[in-house]
């Protein structure tokens, strides 16, 4: 060929109109596929394996040769340090398989020659590649007894196996928990935090999920545990706060009510720090206790209670735990409980925009949810490593369709009560 041909367009995508006219143009290239195919010979798609396996080893020999400092036809005409040393098999890793190729191999002049690597074989030899591709598949619902229907059965493919999968699975979520437990939050101005747990079959797990000042969601941590364990909760907490969110700060918690959460956090960030109970997790757990013919009047009472200034509110909220205990004692006991926690936000007076975000831990169900979803799959937890595994890959896939929270146009406002800037000292006179 005496010029060259160009199938890159401007935006750096493939032009696939001039691809099709350049083979159309050299259609000498193409006559021996075009009689495969007419006459049968082969399938079609063993005829794409043979033709990638041979683009991709055409490509590790043009590698070779920019590493050697010309083709292994030149021989001993070349100056350079780098020889060619033959040939052997190996394995480039595509996005959801593994390939064997021949793959040339180079060595440095001399008696012992060093054996030199081909770029473009490192590059395709990288397992992290096949692992990540295999956990995104699996993350969207398909279980490693079935990953034959998504994992192209090519000729001569190898190392697909159930076995194989589960290792790429394994190393790749092992190195994206690493990647969620170390991340900083130094320069982070958090706002509000929830935490909540998650039931896997025996075990739970509890999630923190942080929305700052602009209302962005943060995945904070997460612990293997249940949120009646004051030690574990205890622990995530001082693992965000050694990885840079200030106790000195005032947030509001949003938190499901459990004790040793509100223990755990007067631990770690003081006694100061405002707290909101979950009004959905009250409102289920008082109306378990009732029949069914009286719940509709306890919680349209409960609600609009919500709705009025801290005082009055609690006030009404008190005359109804008086009447329910004359027949339910265990519910009045359970809506009495925390009963101040309930009235946080009235107290903190935010907009009615802020009250449906703030009233429950629903931010932090929503991932929750999305982490139920694409773990729906898996029957069977072996050990609390393979939930913290799954849980970790699910919350940060959750985690890349956030949105911003509903009202966080109006944060400035809790920012401001929480916050309030302080007034700049008067410069005193010489």
């Amino acid at each position: 060929m005496k010029k060259s041909y160009h199938t890159i367009g401007k935006q750096g995508k493939v032009n696939e109109q001039e691809l099709a006219g350049f083979l159309a143009r050299s259609g000498q290239i193409l006559l021996p596929m075009v009689d495969l195919i007419e006459q049968c010979q082969w399938a079609c798609d063993e005829l794409i394996d043979v033709t990638g396996r041979a683009a991709i080893e055409a490509v590790l020999q043009l590698s070779a040769s920019q590493a050697a400092g010309g083709s292994a036809q030149q021989g001993k005409r070349r100056d350079g340090e780098v020889v060619f040393y033959g040939r052997q098999p190996g394995q480039v890793m595509l996005s959801n398989r593994k390939l064997e190729v021949e793959r040339p191999r180079l060595r440095t002049r001399g008696r012992p020659g060093r054996e030199v690597e081909v770029p473009a074989y490192a590059a395709m030899h990288n397992r992290e590649q096949l692992g990540a591709r295999v956990l995104e598949i699996l993350m969207r619902g398909v279980s490693t007894r079935n990953y034959k229907e998504v994992i192209p059965s090519m000729a001569e493919t190898v190392g697909v196996s159930k076995s194989a999968v589960s290792r790429r699975v394994v190393e790749a979520s092992e190195a994206e928990v690493e990647a969620l437990l170390s991340r900083r939050f130094d320069e982070l101005k958090l706002l509000i935090v929830y935490i909540d747990g998650l039931i896997f079959g025996d075990y739970t797990m509890i999630g923190a999920v942080g929305v700052d000042v602009e209302g962005n969601k943060h995945v904070l941590g997460i612990r293997e545990g249940a949120t009646e364990n004051s030690t574990v909760v205890k622990e995530l907490l001082e693992d965000i706060v050694a990885r840079g969110v200030d106790p000195k700060r005032k947030m509001l918690f949003v938190i499901d009510g459990s004790k040793a959460l509100r223990a755990a956090i007067n631990a770690v960030f003081g006694a100061h720090q405002p707290v909101q109970r979950c009004r959905a997790h009250k409102l289920r757990n008082v109306l378990d206790y009732l029949c069914k013919e009286d719940r509709p009047q306890v919680k349209s009472v409960l609600r609009a209670a919500w709705k009025l200034p801290p005082r009055e509110g609690m006030a009404r909220t008190k005359k109804l735990a008086a009447w329910l205990d004359q027949k339910y004692p265990s519910a009045a006991s359970s809506l009495v409980e925390g009963l101040e926690e309930c009235f946080t936000i009235n107290r903190l007076d935010v907009p009615p925009s802020l009250c449906r975000c703030l009233a429950t831990t629903n931010i932090i169900e929503s991932p929750h949810a999305g982490v139920r979803i694409q773990t729906r799959r898996v029957t069977h937890w072996q050990n609390g490593n393979m939930v913290l595994r799954w849980m970790a890959s699910a919350f940060l896939r959750t985690e890349k369709r956030f949105n911003k929270i509903m009202g966080y146009r109006d944060l400035w406002t809790l920012e401001a009560t929480l916050n309030p800037a302080q007034p700049a000292s008067a410069e005193v006179a010489a």
